[in-house]
């Protein structure tokens, strides 16, 4: 399964992106928005994208917009991964579009559960 981890902090990126390749997923990265949609363009195929809700330029949320503006993207899970934490934030992301929110920080476990809530349970696919 092929994942994009979309955030402004590269140690975000990098902790995240470790934490799918353990997963058994094929990661890619984007450091913004515009960059998360060419990657969406670019590579076939990516079943799940993390994104970060605060960024320059273009929050998650517009991002969240574009990929769910696009049919070719709809069935792609979205999870929102950030230190927002109010309901009506979560609410908000979620009446958006967002399959999932997780709120940082997180361990490797609090994410899996998450893949699991989506049916992306890496222990029962062959990746």
């Amino acid at each position: 399964m092929r994942a994009l981890v979309v955030d402004d902090s590269r140690s975000m990126r990098t902790i995240i992106l470790k934490q799918l390749k353990e997963l058994g997923f094929e990661v890619y990265e984007a450091e913004n928005g515009q960059q998360a949609m060419s990657r969406l363009h670019e590579v076939k195929n990516i079943q799940l994208v993390l994104l970060d809700w605060n960024m320059p330029e273009m929050d998650g949320l517009e991002v969240l917009g574009l990929i769910r503006a696009e049919t070719a993207y709809k069935d792609v899970r979205v999870m929102m991964v950030t230190t927002e934490s109010e309901m009506s934030r979560v609410a908000t992301a979620l009446e958006a579009g967002a399959s999932e929110y997780l709120m940082k920080p997180f361990d490797r476990e609090a994410l899996l559960e998450k893949l699991i809530l989506l049916g992306m349970d890496p222990s029962t696919r062959t990746l």
